[in-house]
């Protein structure tokens, strides 16, 4: 699962903006404006039926700062990411 939901940046991150980008998913916010440091995304690359699916994780952050639960207070009653 990818950190970047309980970090307070997630909303402003750069790199959390090319995951959902990866994920064909709606962003938090079109134009974001904080370079985190150092990412690390892992990319689990899967073969189903001929089909190559790729799931992207940040996985650690220089940056990162804890805020449980920031994610889900931006999108209040949507399904979390995982």
């Amino acid at each position: 699962m990818c950190i970047c939901i309980n970090c307070t940046y997630v909303d402003r991150c750069v790199t959390y903006h090319a995951v959902e980008s990866q994920h064909l998913q709606p962003h938090l916010n079109e134009y974001p404006d904080f370079e985190a440091l150092s990412p690390t995304v892992n990319v689990n690359i899967r073969t189903d039926t001929g089909d190559i699916q790729m799931e992207w994780d940040v996985v650690g952050c220089e940056s990162f700062v804890a805020e449980m639960g920031k994610w889900m207070k931006l999108r209040p009653g949507e399904l979390v990411p995982t």
